[in-house]
């Protein structure tokens, strides 16, 4: 009964009974009864325009059914209810929040994204025990004061609003691990940023940055950074101390030159694509010992240096749409499991060969490699060691590079000896490429927690099963000469995907669940059979960047499909539509989606 203290002396019944009739029309009674037992409520979604009261009120007034019942059970002690501590009410139309936020000290979690609010109540300072709170997609012009008195914020998530400026005292925040404020219209980022000690995460992309502040170096925790779509031309050099940082986005702005990182021993992923870099020395690259994705599309390189082959943990290099008319041979010493290299004037490398994937390219950029004797990467691969039980699978690439390669074998069937030798050892690629599958091998499931890379192409498959879309940490999948005509719905699962090649397969239609992945970059789905696509879903790819529909069946190409102002590789060549027309065709993505936007009806 000590819950009721609080209400003693308080007429709170007589009120009660008239706002619980207002209140049941949004929010039925046995939702909140639940609520007073989970401590959880979820209005996602009701249209509401403003939160009702015996919501804000749910821990503070006796529950209507404590006036209809005389006794109760184990399971229906109102009294003994539990405070709310996680209130999600997104997707509504409320344009305000009232000061009756205070009646809910106890939450944790307060989710109000994809709403109108233009402002947060002052009373928010009240939320001491606030751990996550998400105001994303509202229409936001500041933030309180009062916000920098949440304390125990972990997550905050402000993006897509019409935020101009940071409040003073927002460093107060020093439990903050994850801040995004993606999407506004902030033209600085505070020097006191540096005190927020905890934050990982920090995402400024899409705003109008034209600098960063150097103090940005203090976060000594910080892992990942999304600067893409600014207008930054440099980068503070004192951002190369960062030493914890992992994942560093700088896409779409006005760089020159590509930054070094002498300290940021961690970084994995470089994100430099859509900027103005004309150059890339080994200076740039010699510090970047555990990258893994270097990302340098649409840039105006028109070279690669043989220093390259410092980055001997790179697996993914996007060049693709610079002025690079020659590689060097060294780069076929790297293990990449990717190389984009479309839209560049190559004259060292017959198309074909380009066509045929990455490792055709690094096999014939070794092959021209001149030296007196095997280098000693080639000497190992060529004796890779193998255990007598295991003769057939080759354990070298297992132990070193991760890969699980039972490839160009022309075999029906994975043996089990090829799972079994992978043991305890980690495997991050799996290449069964150039036999004659039928169906994916069920053991795949077997490293669905570790497995980012697959490459089944040049086999008989005619459907997926569903074990592929078990592997939750996929993020490239090569399906490419195969028998495919459709994709499962359950791929829709696997939401780290960002590059799938269905080349040469027999699709009719981009598949639907395609349109449903909102990480994926690259679409490769040239000579199939390609009749017709969505521009609207296509709209709603964000991130997709490359689109090869060459040699398809395509008729028209829809106008709204210019309005996919994202992509910058859009290849239509082979297709028996009559416009645009060829010399359109010629001048390049930008050109074509020009032309598409500007035969949009009105």
């Amino acid at each position: 009964m000590s819950r009721l203290k609080g209400i003693a002396g308080r007429d709170t019944r007589a009120g009660f009974r008239t706002e619980s009739r207002d209140c049941s029309a949004c929010v039925p009674q046995g939702l909140l009864k639940a609520a007073r037992k989970s401590g959880q409520l979820n209005l996602s979604g009701r249209n509401l325009s403003e939160v009702p009261q015996c919501v804000w009120r749910i821990n503070v007034d006796i529950p209507e059914e404590a006036n209809q019942n005389l006794s109760f059970n184990a399971s229906e002690r109102w009294w003994e209810q539990t405070d709310l501590t996680k209130l999600i009410i997104s997707n509504n139309k409320l344009q305000s929040l009232t000061d009756d936020l205070r009646l809910l000290p106890a939450l944790t979690v307060l989710d109000i994204h994809d709403n109108q609010l233009t402002s947060l109540p002052s009373a928010i300072r009240e939320l001491e025990n606030l751990q996550k709170l998400n105001v994303s997609h509202n229409k936001l012009k500041i933030l309180p004061e009062e916000i920098t008195n949440l304390r125990n914020l972990k997550g905050l998530y402000l993006q897509h609003n019409e935020l101009t400026c940071i409040p003073e005292g927002f460093e107060q925040l020093s439990n903050l691990e994850d801040l995004d404020l993606s999407n506004n219209r902030l033209t600085t980022v505070p020097a006191s940023f540096s005190f927020l000690s905890s934050l990982m995460r920090l995402n400024l992309s899409s705003n109008q940055l034209k600098s960063l502040p150097a103090e940005l170096s203090g976060m000594k925790r910080l892992k990942h950074l999304d600067c893409n779509s600014n207008l930054l031309e440099t980068i503070p050099p004192e951002l190369a101390s960062m030493e914890s940082l992992e994942l560093l986005y700088l896409r779409r702005n006005k760089l020159r030159f590509l930054p070094e990182f002498p300290s940021c021993k961690l970084l994995k992923e470089l994100h430099v694509g859509e900027n103005q870099i004309e150059m890339l020395g080994a200076e740039h690259l010699k510090h970047l010992n555990s990258i893994l994705v270097l990302d340098l599309r649409d840039n105006k390189l028109k070279s690669v240096p043989d220093e390259i082959t410092l980055l001997q943990s790179l697996e993914r290099l996007d060049l693709s749409n610079n002025d690079i008319s020659s590689l060097p041979c060294s780069l076929g010493r790297l293990h990449l499991k990717f190389l984009a290299l479309e839209g560049n004037p190559l004259r060292t490398i017959r198309r074909e060969i380009i066509n045929k994937g990455t490792q055709e390219v690094l096999k014939y950029l070794r092959s021209k490699i001149k030296d007196d004797g095997p280098s000693q990467n080639d000497s190992v691969t060529e004796t890779a060691m193998t255990l007598p039980s295991e003769s057939r699978v080759n354990v070298h690439t297992i132990i070193t590079l991760k890969m699980l390669d039972y490839s160009d074998k022309q075999t029906a069937l994975i043996p089990d000896e090829v799972f079994d030798a992978v043991k305890s050892n980690i495997i991050t690629s799996i290449n069964f490429s150039k036999n004659q599958l039928c169906e994916i091998p069920k053991r795949i499931v077997e490293l669905k927690e570790m497995v980012s890379d697959v490459n089944l192409s040049f086999n008989k498959l005619s459907f997926i099963s569903l074990e592929l879309c078990t592997l939750q940490k996929l993020t490239f999948l090569d399906l490419r000469n195969n028998f495919l005509s459709s994709l499962p719905e359950e791929m829709e699962s696997l939401t780290r995907l960002q590059t799938i090649n269905l080349s040469f397969n027999r699709f009719k239609i981009l598949p639907e669940v395609l349109y449903r992945i909102p990480t994926l970059e690259t679409i490769l789905i040239s000579n199939n059979q390609v009749g017709s696509l969505d521009p609207q879903k296509m709209k709603t790819m964000e991130s997709l960047i490359t689109l090869d529909l060459q040699n398809n069946d395509l008729l028209q190409i829809p106008p709204e499909l210019g309005n996919c102002v994202n992509l910058r590789t859009l290849l239509l060549d082979g297709n028996p539509f009559r416009v645009p027309r060829a010399a359109i065709i010629m001048k390049g993505t930008a050109a074509i989606l020009e032309y598409l936007r500007d035969r949009i009806p009105t």
